[in-house]
């Protein structure tokens, strides 16, 4: 699966202001919610939540991929946010995230939800693609920079 297969530009915010982890999950489940009619915000960002207190999903190097199986979700979806300031996200590396890719897939799609991850957090950690991703200055570029970079 391709990331222009799971992120539509409706779920791409470049400038997200997000003062602490919960609230970047929390606007995440919003912005999911909001597009998804399948999806509800609070269910969704409890699921986040649990996840991540069984570890976290910073990946390091400022980037972080908060995701959740959910029972009712019809497809994968994504949402990849960029942070207006770094917030703390117990990464592996300590470093604060400023880009968050958000993924929901069915609570039955375990083999494909492991490939749709390991994609993601390949297109995560190019630095070059990083770089490009922080410098995107609209939703449109920003979802350009994520489809685009996989496609290649």
């Amino acid at each position: 699966m391709k990331i222009h297969e799971i992120l539509p530009l409706e779920l791409t915010d470049c400038e997200v202001d997000g003062s602490s982890k919960k609230r970047v999950l929390e606007h995440l489940s919003h912005l999911m919610a909001d597009q998804l009619p399948v999806l509800e915000a609070d269910r969704l960002y409890q699921s986040f939540l649990y996840r991540e207190r069984l570890g976290s999903t910073g990946i390091g190097e400022g980037v972080a991929i908060p995701h959740c199986r959910l029972s009712g979700c019809d497809k994968i979806r994504g949402a990849l946010l960029k942070l207006t300031e770094p917030v703390d996200f117990d990464a592996i590396d300590n470093t604060p995230v400023d880009l968050v890719f958000g993924l929901v897939v069915p609570e039955d799609e375990q083999e494909e939800h492991l490939a749709v991850l390991a994609a993601i957090a390949g297109l995560l950690q190019d630095p070059d693609r990083r770089r490009q991703l922080r410098q995107a200055n609209s939703n449109q570029a920003l979802h350009d920079l994520a489809t685009a970079a996989v496609a290649s």
